[in-house]
């Protein structure tokens, strides 16, 4: 049970990069603090965009490992499959310029 209290000074700015580096890590700005202080692990969340892009390149992963398999195998369905490929990127990179 924590019953002791410790204050410090920062900047303004050193409590606001606090704040910011606690809620990525979703930690209370306290419990960062002793964290870093004991040179304890403190993991950065991933934002929804982030789950986002890291789900989309497994899914690019896992197409180009298919198309690799295929130019083994000399599959005749390859063309089309690197076509539609190339179509979908192009979209997703298209977005970017919205």
């Amino acid at each position: 049970m924590k019953k002791e209290f410790v204050q410090f000074r920062c900047s303004v700015y050193e409590k606001k990069l606090l704040r910011v580096k606690a809620k990525k890590s979703g930690l209370s700005i306290s419990e960062y603090c002793r964290r870093a202080a004991f040179n304890d692990r403190i993991v950065e969340r991933l934002s929804e965009e982030q789950i986002e892009i890291y789900k989309m390149l497994s899914k690019y992963q896992n197409n180009f490992k298919l198309i690799g398999n295929m130019f083994r195998k000399r599959n005749p369905k390859l063309s089309d499959e690197v076509v539609r490929l190339a179509n979908e990127i192009r979209q997703h990179l298209l977005n970017f310029r919205k």
